[in-house]
């Protein structure tokens, strides 16, 4: 093959905006402490149908190959709210660059509540 073969690809891969969604919540519940996902609030249609996309306790702006995510989670209880809140941003924005090669910018976490199992 040659060498102009080899840099040249065949066509385009496009990303669904769901799909970051999806590898956001998956990548985040995969963090220790981490209970669920709280629904996120909100937000004017407005800005949804313009570049912004929600769903699971996710929401993402997406601008070209820049990512910005709200996360909105509820943790277990005993953990350490600052190192979860840190580990969950870097396992995403290591999910997102590792799996669809986009850049993470602002990963915002909502801490919604904080999980107690009844003893009952």
């Amino acid at each position: 093959m040659a060498k102009n073969e080899e840099a040249r690809t065949p066509g385009t891969t496009t990303v669904a905006p769901d799909v970051l969604l999806s590898i956001a919540r998956l990548t985040a519940l995969q963090v220790e402490g981490v209970a669920r996902m709280s629904e996120a609030p909100q937000k004017p249609l407005r800005r949804l149908t313009q570049r912004g996309h929600a769903g699971h306790g996710v929401r993402a702006d997406i601008t070209g190959d820049l990512v910005d995510l709200d996360l909105h989670v509820v943790l277990d209880k005993d953990v350490n709210v600052r190192q979860v809140s840190r580990q969950i941003q870097q396992e995403v924005v290591r999910a997102i660059d590792d799996m669809v090669g986009m850049r993470a910018g602002t990963v915002n976490i909502h801490i919604e509540d904080i999980f107690c199992p009844s003893t009952e």
